[in-house]
């Protein structure tokens, strides 16, 4: 007896453990899960909302006007975007805005990766606190 209780309590902690590691955004099509549990995410470090995105986020950008705070996270790389090839094919488009302001300033980021999100960028934004997550086009 003692060894089905040993056993039933294994199997329930490690299917317990399977089911919390499994990021929220699997694909960029799933960003709009993030919209759907917006509850979960607003008035917490932005880092938290980024721990549940699985997928690269290959470009980004931060905007700092006043009271629209926000960053823009894209899944296609800034080559495609700054060659126009991107436009008009409605790529998903992840917007978080924070409570603070942005300090994202293009002259001042690496030459010619202006757009590219970075371990760096999620040290330094990583506890802005998110108040709104906004989800535009479909893939």
């Amino acid at each position: 007896m003692k060894n089905i209780l040993k056993i039933f309590v294994t199997i329930f902690i490690i299917m317990n453990y399977s089911c919390k590691a499994q990021q929220m955004v699997q694909m960029p099509n799933d960003a709009h899960k993030l919209k759907i549990n917006e509850k979960h995410f607003i008035n917490k470090p932005l880092k938290n909302l980024l721990k549940e995105i699985k997928p690269e986020i290959k470009t980004a950008w931060g905007n700092n006007e006043e009271g629209h705070q926000f960053f823009s996270f894209r899944f296609i790389d800034s080559e495609e975007f700054k060659s126009g090839r991107a436009i008009g094919k409605n790529h998903l488009g992840l917007y978080v805005y924070v409570k603070e302001p942005v300090d994202w300033k293009f002259e001042k980021r690496p030459k010619g990766k202006e757009l590219m999100w970075t371990k760096e960028d999620v040290e330094k934004y990583g506890n802005l606190i998110v108040i709104r997550i906004k989800v535009i086009g479909k893939d």
